[in-house]
């Protein structure tokens, strides 16, 4: 009898975890998620910036439920750095599929993230591309790449289209053009987009100049400048080496009628505002930017300024990543790899806080991604450009 009074205890205790799973403290499973930035080397500063932005995300979203279609699974982050190389990137991506990731978000670096979403596409690993611009990178037919935010090619174009509308207005003050940029896909594609366009609008491009990276000397490259006299100098570089060539060009007294950045690296830099507001005023930049008119993009900035840290694009271009994929897991009600990809082709993804038009994703691009006109305006940076979310009218030419 005290056997049989056992066995039913034991049955009903069973028969009540099958019922209720969570109800005596089981916790969903987590959905393991790679972050993956060049965090050391060259690039260290844009990779801490965007593993900040992705953390802040994923935090948000496991406060907010986690993944609901999932029982509430909170997402986990496992962190990869590429130590500012494409094949350290690669690398990072074999061991984030040993760890079971279900997808990756990353790697900032356009040659970066051309390796890190080959090396992904081997095991159809979904892998949303939170900055790399360069077009290549969701034109080479990878079906586990996408990228939410606008490539050169779009960047380029409205840039070319705003500076012919600004210069008209102007009276056309500005005819010719000295271009530098980096060495890499970002910046060399970049310059030969532009060396190819600008023509047509009526611009003679004099000099295209390409550094290394890192360079850490600008005073010849400036002093060609100086002796080319351009109307208008377009940079197409990183942070580091942005930062040291506007200034340079100022102790150099060089003073063209515009810099006028394509995807600047400096140019839409709270930081750089900061620490060289002489050097950075009047700089205009076609760059990613959050919408201005967003509460919400407000209140991320304030809590990155909280934690020490400036609330720069890469911030909040991996943490609206982040959410692009979480969007996906949570409708895709899988952690299955092709589950994912399948749920981020279909996505109409609206809750973020970028000035996008509709999402919506062909060959792995957002075709209602659109970056936004800035121009730094007493020490702080504006949107000019489109008119919905102008801040400020644009100051050009800035010497007559």
């Amino acid at each position: 009898m005290q056997n049989r009074r056992r066995f039913v205890s034991q049955s009903a205790a069973i028969a009540s975890a099958i019922a209720f799973p969570l109800v005596s403290g089981a916790q969903p499973k987590t959905v393991k998620v790679g972050v993956l930035h060049p965090v050391t080397g060259a690039l260290a500063y844009s990779g801490q910036q965007c593993r900040l932005g992705a953390q802040l995300a994923i935090e948000d979203i496991n406060k907010a439920g986690g993944i609901k279609s999932l029982g509430g699974a909170q997402l986990e982050a496992v962190l990869g750095d590429a130590q500012s190389q494409p094949q350290a990137g690669a690398a990072e991506v074999e061991k984030m599929n040993e760890a079971g990731v279900s997808a990756i978000v990353g790697a900032f670096a356009s040659a970066i993230c051309l390796a890190t979403t080959q090396a992904a596409a081997k095991y159809n690993l979904p892998h949303v591309v939170d900055v790399g611009v360069a077009d290549q990178i969701v034109e080479r037919g990878l079906k586990n790449t996408f990228r939410f935010g606008p490539g050169y090619k779009k960047s380029t174009e409205v840039a070319m289209a705003n500076l012919l509308v600004l210069n008209k207005a102007a009276g056309s003050p500005a005819k010719t053009v000295m271009i530098i940029h980096e060495e890499s896909l970002f910046g060399a594609g970049t310059a030969a987009l532009l060396s190819r366009e600008l023509p047509g609008y009526g611009f003679d491009v004099k000099e295209v100049v390409k550094h290394a990276n890192p360079t850490r000397d600008f005073n010849n490259i400036v002093l060609r400048m100086k002796s080319i006299n351009p109307d208008i100098v377009i940079p197409a570089n990183y942070y580091n080496e942005y930062a040291l060539l506007v200034r340079t060009m100022q102790q150099q007294k060089v003073q063209p009628k515009a810099i006028f950045s394509v995807l600047g690296g400096a140019a839409s830099s709270y930081k750089f505002v900061k620490e060289f507001p002489d050097a950075a005023n009047g700089i205009i930049d076609c760059n990613h930017w959050f919408n201005p008119k967003d509460k919400r993009a407000q209140d991320l900035r304030k809590r990155v300024e909280a934690k020490g840290q400036f609330f720069s694009y890469e911030v909040f271009m991996t943490y609206t990543a982040m959410t692009v994929l979480a969007d996906a897991i949570e409708r895709a009600k899988s952690t299955d790899r092709a589950a994912i990809i399948d749920a981020l082709e279909k996505s109409t993804f609206a809750d973020h806080i970028m000035p996008y038009g509709p999402t919506k994703f062909v060959a792995g691009q957002n075709q209602g991604a659109q970056p936004l006109m800035t121009q730094v305006v007493k020490n702080d940076i504006k949107v000019i450009i489109p008119r919905d979310y102008r801040e400020v009218e644009p100051l050009f030419p800035l010497k007559a």
